[in-house]
């Protein structure tokens, strides 16, 4: 067993003796049984994040570079066991030692006369992809996915490659779809599940910004859907089909636990100039910022009139001519973003 299993049966032992202490006299049965079901449950958790927190001590000592995947997964075989430690420990280096850049695009194009030479220089390519990321510390997608998927197979850890597109500017709205990003699936412990390094390393804005996140590593897949659409449907990892036209023309969506079923309106990322009455209406559940506001591209204008219902708020804002683009704002911070044709 991993010390992460001792340390939680001893948590649930100290939890055991204390409910049976405190509560078992004074409540039924079957309420004590709910009770410590809950603390069990909860024990668990923060056992989980303990360890979490473990695995990214250890990686802060691993050398920021190496020369090929096989040292860095001898690494990660010495200081963890189970397939979760693994995998967080892959994609906790990746996030925090690899740089987005754009130049590193096409820099291993080649060419083939016949299928048996095209996957041997594929294969080769993609050697030379993973041992430079490691090498240089910078790459595209490719270098990051590709990466996560060699010490995914280094670890005995089912994973592939996902190709497809995303959705990260008010240029994506609308346009037809497109290859043009590369994230993972991998199988932990019977279970798939969605991993995206590049995105989880930070943002690139005329320069990289370092800004690691865990919200792409085990990213739930409807929230995941906002930003990326996979080439292969099933690799989204959710029953609702949803075709590439609607997933074209949703809106920019950026809070993270703000999911596309929670716009309710406008159903999408386009909006016609030629509004009967001069106004947007919006419609969103799941939300609740104590403050929005709204721009077409210049200082945010707070809106003064919301109504809140349940999980519900609604809001109006007026169209303003000539402008191409709206931003939504909650508490300050970019929300939503639209087309206006």
């Amino acid at each position: 067993m991993g010390n992460w299993i001792i340390r939680l049966w001893k948590a649930i032992a100290t939890l055991r003796k204390k409910f049976q202490k405190e509560v078992k006299s004074k409540l039924p049965l079957y309420v004590q049984f709910l009770i410590f079901c809950l603390l069990i449950v909860s024990g668990s958790f923060s056992v989980a994040a303990q360890n979490y927190e473990q695995v990214a001590a250890t990686i802060q000592l691993y050398p920021k570079s190496f020369n090929n995947p096989e040292q860095l997964s001898k690494f990660i075989s010495r200081d963890f066991t189970s397939e979760e430690d693994k995998v967080r420990a892959i994609y906790t280096w990746i996030i925090n030692n690899v740089a987005y850049e754009p130049s590193e695009y096409k820099k291993f194009n080649y060419n083939f006369k016949n299928f048996r030479e095209r996957n041997q220089k594929e294969e080769a390519t993609r050697k030379k992809i993973i041992e430079r990321t490691l090498q240089k510390g910078i790459a595209v997608c490719e270098g990051y996915a590709m990466l996560f998927e060699r010490l995914c197979e280094l670890q005995g850890i089912e994973n592939y490659l996902v190709r497809g597109d995303t959705k990260a500017s008010f240029n994506d709205i609308g346009r037809p779809f497109k290859k043009n990003h590369m994230w993972n699936i991998a199988t932990i412990d019977g279970d798939q599940y969605i991993f995206d390094p590049t995105w989880g390393a930070g943002k690139y804005n005329g320069k990289f910004i370092k800004e690691p996140t865990y919200f792409y590593y085990k990213t739930p897949p409807k929230l995941f859907f906002k930003t990326h659409y996979p080439a292969i449907y099933e690799d989204a990892l959710i029953d609702t089909v949803i075709s590439k036209e609607v997933f074209a023309n949703m809106p920019i969506i950026i809070p993270e636990t703000l999911r596309r079923e929670d716009v309710e309106k406008p159903l999408t990322g386009i909006i016609s100039s030629e509004d009967d009455d001069g106004y947007i209406d919006f419609q969103i559940r799941n939300s609740n910022p104590s403050n929005i506001s709204y721009s077409f591209g210049k200082e945010p204008i707070a809106i003064s009139e919301i109504k809140k219902e349940a999980n519900l708020i609604t809001f109006k804002i007026p169209l303003q001519l000539g402008a191409s683009t709206l931003l939504i704002y909650f508490d300050d911070q970019p929300a939503l973003g639209y087309k206006i044709d």
